[in-house]
């Protein structure tokens, strides 16, 4: 167990520092979540104030050549206070820190967990303030891995359900890798409960994962979707 003085505990609190509002965003209560979209405006506001001055700067300082250009001091404290600035934004904050090859050991991953949870629960709020496809796909690839934790296992199961559950959304389909790689009894009876529900959806959806999981050397194309659609998946 690492000491309060130790590197990763306060690459924890900066993060907390920085993102630990944006737990509000999930909150069951809304005017929790209001105050957290309210704080998240603000945010996005200082980086788009911050990149309008760097991107001045850019202009300002583009005779002196490239390599002149980043050595400018002006230049580059503009360029450190849109850095910074980001850093206290969804999506942008996330990618402060690189997750590297060990996705399971990344201290930043309770936000990007957040980040799906988000878009999942709540999609026109996440639509409207943080909308980023790219990013959501990035983050349900690196996440699709085997060697989480359990809390993480059960935060990763909660969105496959929640995402079968809803009407298809862009890069929805994506969360096949990430049951694929949390497969388990307590998936497969979520997915089946789904599967049997009054919703014709949620019922189609969590079929065709239940089907795709019974065999892995498939490829989650939209080909083999609409094969299985048609009824014969064969």
């Amino acid at each position: 167990m690492s000491g309060l003085g130790s590197d990763g505990d306060a690459a924890a609190r900066d993060w907390s520092r920085r993102l630990g509002w944006a737990f509000g965003l999930v909150a069951d209560d809304p005017a929790v979540r209001a105050a957290a979209l309210a704080r998240l405006g603000r945010a996005s506001r200082n980086a788009e104030d911050a990149l309008d001055r760097w991107n001045e700067l850019w202009q300002l300082t583009l005779p002196l050549g490239p390599q002149e250009q980043y050595q400018e001091t002006a230049f580059r404290h503009a360029l450190d206070v849109y850095s910074v600035a980001c850093g206290h934004c969804l999506p942008q904050g996330l990618w402060s820190e690189h997750p590297g090859v060990d996705i399971t050991a990344w201290r930043g991953l309770p936000y990007g967990l957040l980040f799906l949870e988000w878009e999942a629960r709540y999609p026109r709020e996440w639509t409207g303030h943080a909308k980023a496809w790219s990013a959501k796909e990035s983050l349900i690839r690196k996440l699709a891995v085997p060697g989480h934790d359990e809390t993480v296992r059960t935060k990763l199961t909660d969105l496959v359900e929640l995402v079968v559950r809803r009407a298809y959304r862009c890069k929805d389909r994506e969360y096949v890798r990430v049951a694929r790689a949390v497969d388990g009894e307590d998936l497969r009876r979520r997915l089946g409960a789904a599967a049997e529900a009054t919703d014709p959806w949620a019922r189609v959806h969590a079929g065709y994962v239940l089907w795709l999981l019974d065999r892995p050397e498939v490829p989650n194309t939209r080909h083999v979707w609409r094969t299985w659609l048609a009824g014969d998946p064969h």
